[in-house]
């Protein structure tokens, strides 16, 4: 096989990029370039590459969820406080899900999702603050899988959740099970 040489490339070269330019206008051109840009942007809003990406993501598990438990409801890796903030209701008199007596629960509350160690389903959980007392200053702690900025509200914990109530003096948080999360 022969190998072209310069002046055979250049006019190779130079005869398709005239026969280009007779063909398509610089008009054409860009609105090819614009749609190849177009639809490049849009594959990764695409179903298929989601699932795949959501395929990679699925096995790997949170920090919280590797270490929850679901026997004790009064310390801090109890499955269903991957995202309270707070003290515990369940070591302030109440139980992990309601307000101990003397407090009412907010009629407003931020939601979490989380991962039930026994059968590995993942659950929706309303946090609700328990109002009224003063805080119950027991068993602390501070989950934040899921927390969003408080421009998202609903996935904020850093909230005093007791607008609403009958007093915004905060005592505790309860963790009710809304149900499987789809």
């Amino acid at each position: 096989m022969r190998l072209l040489s310069k002046t055979s490339f250049d006019r190779l070269f130079e005869s398709a990029s005239r026969g280009a330019a007779q063909r398509a206008s610089r008009r054409s051109v860009l609105a090819l370039v614009g749609r190849a840009l177009v639809v490049t942007a849009a594959v990764p809003l695409l179903p298929v590459y989601r699932r795949a990406q959501a395929a990679q993501a699925a096995p790997l598990a949170s920090r919280f969820a590797r270490s929850a438990q679901t026997r004790d409801p009064t310390q801090c890796n109890y499955w269903r406080y991957c995202s309270s903030d707070g003290y515990l209701c369940a070591c302030c008199g109440g139980g992990p899900s309601s307000c101990p007596p003397g407090t009412s629960p907010s009629p407003t509350s931020w939601v979490g999702s989380c991962i039930n160690p026994d059968d590995g389903k993942t659950y929706l959980i309303a946090y609700r603050d328990c109002c009224g007392t003063d805080s119950c200053g027991r068993c602390a702690c501070l989950g934040q899988e899921g927390d969003m900025p408080s421009y998202r509200p609903q996935l904020n914990n850093d909230i005093i959740w007791c607008f609403g109530a009958s007093s915004m003096v905060y005592h505790c948080s309860s963790a009710a099970l809304v149900g499987l999360a789809q």
